[in-house]
């Protein structure tokens, strides 16, 4: 008695399935950590000091610097005005090293 039917498709047709909204998935949103929490978080928490237990981090993290000396001001650049910049050093030095010879 309780054996599934196939439905046929003159009763499928029948049915509204236009009204019907699937619900929404539903995901979970994990808070992002500011750079500020991560350098806090890693001297605060030994663990963070050795990666898969083997590899000791400490001496990478005694000289990690912090976040405000890592940012710089976006600079745009102009590469006539760079190349210029860059073949007028390579001369000076190449002068330099000309005049030390003589």
């Amino acid at each position: 008695a309780d054996i599934p039917v196939i439905p046929d498709l003159e009763d499928v047709q029948e049915e509204d399935l236009a009204m019907q909204v699937a619900a929404p998935p539903s995901v979970q949103v994990n808070r992002v950590l500011t750079y500020h929490d991560l350098d806090r978080d890693l001297m605060k928490y030994a663990a963070f000091q050795t990666l898969d237990g083997e590899v000791d981090l400490k001496l990478l993290t005694k000289v990690l610097a912090p976040e405000h000396e890592l940012r710089e001001d976006d600079v745009s650049w102009d590469w006539d005005h760079l190349f210029t910049e860059v073949s007028s050093e390579l001369v000076a030095e190449w002068d330099l090293g000309q005049s030390e010879r003589e």
